[in-house]
């Protein structure tokens, strides 16, 4: 055979072994395609809880996770009320089981109970027939004492699905979260808790502390003396987030939607 015919023969398999290669590659492209749509559309449709509310009226909500102790309870109520300041409290229905006295005097001093699951699960570990029981469960344990039936649930270690967050909306109820977080349950000095509040707080901030913690009643009680030398006012979780006409973007901010 002459040589040019031989090189036009290997031009020509390379050739066809390069568009064979291009097809193998374009039919798998196009059978993945569907599944990498789906992800992308899984995430566009990502829903996220209320992380703090868009407001600028220098409204500050403090909040508090009850499933500890409650040593402190009579300590932070003094304080609070030294500054006549009312918080929100989410209470595990274990919590509430220990400590239906504290439950009560915190009601009763003019703060608010919401909901932190019965037993502190990662809810999306859960189906949503649990989820539910674990919602209806705490609430339940909070009005036997209380009288209010809670309208907000903030989830155990922050953590959410779509799952969760559509299940508290079929109870009625809002899903909150915070974007302050004081990280008073590593025990950090109480100079380091109140830089960390009062340097990231804006209005319509959500803060996150955690009672029966070493530092927190301290550390409290200077957040508070800053934050009204500056103007802001305070107003538990359930006043202070929007019930409805509103949207949420892609940072958590609840934005009330224009009249």
């Amino acid at each position: 055979m002459k040589p040019y015919l031989l090189l036009k023969k290997r031009h020509m398999a390379c050739v066809l072994t390069g568009l064979f290669l291009a097809a193998v590659l374009l039919v798998s492209l196009t059978m993945a395609l569907p599944d990498l749509l789906a992800g992308v559309s899984a995430n566009a449709r990502r829903r996220l809880p209320i992380y703090c509310t868009d407001r600028a009226d220098k409204v500050v909500s403090l909040t508090f996770d009850a499933a500890w102790g409650d040593e402190d309870t009579e300590q932070l109520i003094d304080i609070l009320g030294k500054h006549n300041v009312r918080v929100t409290f989410f209470a595990t229905g274990d919590w509430v089981d220990r400590c239906p006295d504290s439950v009560k005097a915190l009601h009763d001093a003019g703060h608010e109970i919401m909901n932190h699951s019965d037993t502190h699960p990662h809810m999306p570990d859960l189906t949503r027939e649990k989820m539910l029981r674990e919602l209806r469960t705490c609430n339940d344990k909070i009005q036997a004492i209380t009288g209010v039936c809670p309208t907000l649930h903030r989830a155990p270690y922050g953590d959410y699905d779509n799952a969760l967050i559509e299940t508290v909306e079929s109870a009625g109820m809002q899903c909150v979260q915070w974007d302050v977080d004081s990280l008073d349950w590593r025990e950090l000095p109480v100079e380091e808790i109140v830089e960390r509040v009062t340097g990231q707080v804006s209005s319509g901030s959500i803060v996150l502390f955690h009672n029966g913690v070493k530092n927190t009643p301290e550390a409290l009680d200077i957040i508070i003396e800053r934050l009204l030398a500056e103007g802001y006012t305070f107003l538990p979780a359930s006043e202070m987030v929007y019930t409805e006409g509103y949207t949420i973007n892609h940072e958590g901010r609840q934005i009330r939607n224009a009249s």
